[in-house]
Formats: structure tokens, sequence, C-alpha cells
């Protein structure tokens, strides 16, 4: 951890045993982003309740590159029990944010909206010029819906920008209402 681990106590005492838990737990983190810069752990007693008894708040900031994860996690009558699910639950966060650092999780491409340029229906391709001005060389295999031989110069598609070897192409393109009035 880059930056000393703090921790605050609001409306109750500072515990050695809750302390010792709270760094072993933030220790163990490591494990799941190798990277984590800051972790601020709040634990609060909440307003007593005469017939449960005490409730406690847990609450966890880490940040790590490019993300910050916060937890925060209630539980009646044993902050330990909320410590270890607040952990819990961040340990899942972090391992979600490795995922995603490495490329394991799929990121779905948000698509773009633009006009059919040229078609060469011998040639089974054509383009599409992106709201930026931009032209993009699609292919009829990257054609979705209608199939290619409906499509017109002038119409309105819908499609997904990628590398591909011969530069920047459209691929999944289609016709259709593309968010409007849905």
């Amino acid at each position: 951890m880059q930056a000393p681990l703090q921790i605050t106590y609001r409306d109750m005492a500072r515990s050695e045993a809750l302390d010792a838990r709270i760094r072993d737990k933030a220790a163990q983190l490591e494990k799941f982003h190798p990277h984590i810069m800051s972790c601020r752990v709040t634990v609060e007693e909440r307003d007593r309740h005469h017939r449960q008894g005490k409730q406690w708040r847990v609450k966890l900031d880490i940040r790590v590159p490019q993300r910050e994860v916060v937890v925060n996690r209630d539980h009646h009558e044993d902050v330990f029990v909320a410590l270890r699910d607040a952990f819990d639950a961040a340990a899942r966060q972090l391992e979600d944010a490795v995922r995603l650092q490495r490329g394991d999780v799929k990121s779905h491409e948000i698509p773009q909206r633009g006009e059919v340029a040229r078609l060469f229906a011998q040639d089974g391709c054509g383009f599409i010029v992106t709201a930026d001005g931009r032209e993009l060389y699609f292919s009829r295999d990257n054609v979705v819906e209608p199939p290619f031989e409906h499509l017109k110069v002038g119409d309105v598609v819908q499609f997904i920008e990628e590398a591909a070897g011969e530069g920047r192409q459209a691929k999944r393109v289609s016709v259709g209402r593309h968010g409007e009035g849905e």
C-alpha cells in the first residue's frame, strides 16, 4: 500500500482488537490487487436500539489506479461481522478491477451513428461518414440488418468502429430506429 492505512472510529472508543483485525484484513486485500494506493476504514457505532442492541457501520474507501472502491456495510450486534462483510465485498470489487485491467472482462463498445456515403455493390463494400466527418470502410460481411443488397446511399446506420489491418473500419452495421423513442 502506497499510503498508510487510515482507521477512524466514530461514536465509539478505539479498540486494539479491532485495529489488529482491520490491519490484517487490509493487508490481505493486496492479494486481490497489487497496486493499492490507499485504504481508509471508518467504523461507526450507530444509534442504539433498545431491543436490537448496537448497530455498526463499516465504510471502506480504497484507491487503486484508475478506480475507487467504496463499500458500506451495516450489521446489528457484531462489528467484526460488519468488518468481515465489508472487506469481502471490497475484495470482490478489487478482483473485478484487476480482470478489467487485464482485459479478461469483455467491455461492450458503444454503437455510433453515421450515414452510408458510398456503395460498391459489385465489390460488396462501402463507406460510412461518421458524425465527425471521417469515412469508415465496411464490407458485406459486416452488415447485420438489412442485407447488404438493401442498403442505399443516405441510409442512417448504427455501427461499431474497430481497428483492422488496413485501419479503422465499421463493423456490425445495421439500419433501424437507433434510439429514437426507445
